[in-house]
């Protein structure tokens, strides 16, 4: 039996599995949201390190063969620290800048992700190397995770506060955002419906979440882990409420 661990600092790490399940679709997998502890983006990567092991460990007691890092702080800040502790594959997040970079038509890039990432090591590699003729904008999705995380999804509210992150980017011309943060493609209509009332229909925003589908199977199958279990599902475990996760969970 092949189990496949997959963590988010809370529910936004759904939007990740959603594209595993499409290409992996009959593999076990165990979702641990931490909850508790959400949002990641201000705390420590002190912190970060420590709660990923202890969800490493608890995925390793379920038999987890490889563990997905379903969020970009986490893997800004823990990746390195884990695969050098643990002897299974595992697979991060990468904000999606080279193909928003090959991409644009303004010569202009937006990136929405949380401080932390927008801080971490990987980000700023990752930006170094795709930004040579392009203009990289950034902005902390500021209030994102927290929508994502209440199930408020639309509404003038989330409206309002996707708007006060979204407008400086499409005023600095921005036509590819790029979203570094899981939580954030749930937020993807009320996005879309904004940038379109400010005048920007045409924006692209890009989710990394398919690309890291893809390289989960690629790992799999360098591994020698097979890619169908037995007894194919999702078991949902979380440090904090349930409510709004299985809520998330249902619409996947």
């Amino acid at each position: 039996m092949a189990v496949i661990g997959i963590m988010d600092s809370g529910s936004g790490g759904l939007s990740v599995l959603r594209e595993i399940r499409k290409t992996l679709p009959k593999q076990r997998y165990i979702y641990y949201a931490d909850n508790a502890w959400c949002p990641y983006g201000e705390k420590t990567p002190e912190f970060i390190i420590e709660r990923l092991h202890a969800i490493t460990d608890l995925f390793l007691e379920r038999d987890a063969a490889a563990v997905v890092l379903a969020c970009n702080t986490a893997t800004s800040a823990a990746i390195a620290d884990l695969r050098a502790s643990y002897g299974i594959p595992f697979v991060g997040m990468e904000p999606a800048i080279k193909p928003a970079a090959l991409g644009t038509q303004t010569g202009v890039v937006g990136v929405l992700a949380t401080a932390g990432t927008l801080g971490g090591s990987k980000y700023l590699q990752n930006k170094e190397r795709f930004s040579d003729g392009v203009r990289i904008e950034e902005r902390v999705g500021a209030g994102f995770v927290e929508l994502v995380e209440a199930g408020e999804l639309s509404g003038p509210h989330a409206e309002a506060v996707v708007r006060a992150s979204l407008q400086p980017l499409l005023d600095e011309g921005a036509d590819r955002i790029v979203l570094g943060c899981t939580h954030y493609p749930f937020l993807l209509e009320t996005l879309r419906k904004v940038a379109t009332e400010l005048g920007h229909g045409d924006v692209q925003f890009i989710d990394p979440a398919p690309a890291v589908a893809r390289r989960l199977a690629d790992v799999l199958q360098q591994a020698g882990i097979a890619p169908e279990d037995e007894n194919p599902g999702t078991e949902l475990l979380s440090s904090g409420p349930r409510e709004n996760l299985l809520e998330i969970y249902s619409s996947i």
